[in-house]
């Protein structure tokens, strides 16, 4: 392990609550996305209107607007509910949010609108009539989601998964704003006290880079594996 003036272990422990925070707001996002996607399909109107409404914030505000706003502004509205919750009640409590779970939940729930897009296109490219005819042979709607739909979904959303994930991993370095000891805020205090930017940043990005191709190549199996038996061209 590289040393780094004594910081390489630190960065190193960094580097793993990165890819924790990663891996926990995807899941969270591919939910958000799923639920997303049927709702904007539902024949409900409140369903589609709420999905909407939350993909048009999403897409619309920076991502490090997004943040700043949910980190804070969910921590005082928490502060405001305690407050009333004690006059009215005389019941005092507080609640402190966790930087790392306000990142997994600002991550997820960001991403979570752009995986809404992509499931609700891969959704709509799967051809109506084996759905119906799922229903001919007495399936159930479960039945016909996990045999028929998700399977043909996965084969036209792993391109857009993809691409979401791998922004998603980048996007994880704007933690360190709201104070997550993540590895690009600990290289970044790291070079500041030796005033040695390259040799702490560099490690960094060479983190990601990693990643991001392992990924690649998973995301490139994946694909096969939902793409078996299925003509090309």
């Amino acid at each position: 392990m590289l040393d780094l003036h004594g910081y390489g272990p630190g960065i190193f422990k960094g580097a793993i609550l990165t890819m924790e925070l990663a891996v926990l707001s995807l899941l969270l996002a591919i939910l958000l996305g799923l639920l997303g996607a049927l709702a904007k399909l539902s024949k409900s109107g409140f369903a589609r209107g709420a999905a909407t409404t939350y993909t048009t914030i999403i897409r619309g505000v920076p991502d490090l607007v997004l943040m700043l706003l949910i980190f804070f502004g969910l921590q005082e509205l928490v502060n405001d509910v305690s407050e009333l919750i004690y006059e009215k009640f005389e019941y005092d409590f507080f609640i402190n949010i966790d930087a790392f779970v306000a990142g997994v939940f600002t991550i997820g729930f960001i991403f979570g609108a752009y995986m809404t897009e992509t499931f609700r296109g891969a959704f709509m490219a799967v051809e109506h009539g084996q759905i119906e005819a799922g229903k001919a042979y007495g399936m159930s709607g479960l039945q016909i989601f996990k045999r028929i739909l998700f399977p043909q979904m996965m084969r036209h959303a792993l391109p857009g998964l993809g691409n979401n994930w791998l922004v998603l991993l980048k996007t994880t370095a704007l933690v360190s704003v709201i104070g997550l000891a993540d590895m690009t805020r600990l290289a970044k205090e790291a070079a500041g006290a030796v005033h040695e930017p390259f040799k702490f940043f560099i490690p960094v990005a060479l983190v990601y880079l990693v990643v991001t191709s392992i990924s690649e190549f998973g995301l490139k199996r994946l694909e096969a594996h939902y793409s078996a038996g299925v003509a090309r061209g």
